[in-house]
């Protein structure tokens, strides 16, 4: 939820506050809920709470508030990509040897993520803001294919695929 209205929502079965949210809200992550509740976006019967793990139970009131449009540092980058697939929902690339992934110490710039950015900007709001799009990872030295989500709902569905190893 980023940039959108506040969404008030009633919840049927107890459970923690951060999977509760997951299954009411279609297409966020569970690290994008958990940021949320953190960052004090979310009120549980009027009261702002910040422990993802709360338990919550049937008849509580849950409002969700968005997180406001992110400043990201992402810029993006033309860097050639070989794509061997690509449609609404993902795209398929074959990473080159060399190429790091997401931007971390030491590799601030001329990452996947940033070529990813100048090809698709509409993934930098899908999943982490620091790693847009982003399936899997594959090492700096190691290169292969890897899958680049453009939805929030393909990001789920192919990580949750690469969790149980159908990929």
């Amino acid at each position: 939820m980023v940039g959108q209205e506040s969404r008030e929502l009633r919840i049927s079965a107890a459970g923690r506050l951060d999977r509760v949210l997951v299954a009411q809200l279609s297409g966020l992550s569970r690290a994008r809920v958990q940021a949320l509740i953190r960052a004090g976006r979310v009120r549980v019967n009027g009261r702002t709470v910040r422990k993802p793990g709360l338990p919550v139970g049937p008849d509580d009131v849950i409002r969700v508030a968005p997180l406001p449009l992110p400043e990201t540092r992402l810029r993006p980058q033309s860097i050639p990509l070989e794509i061997l697939y690509e449609n609404d929902a993902l795209f398929v690339i074959n990473k080159p040897a060399g190429m790091v992934v997401h931007p971390g110490a030491g590799h601030p710039q001329a990452t996947l993520v940033h070529a990813v950015l100048a090809h698709a900007p509409e993934v930098e709001l899908v999943g982490d803001a620091s790693r847009p799009g982003i399936v899997h990872r594959l090492d700096k030295d190691t290169s292969g294919v890897m899958v680049v989500a453009k939805t929030n709902e393909a990001l789920k569905n192919l990580q949750q695929q690469f969790r149980r190893r159908e990929v």
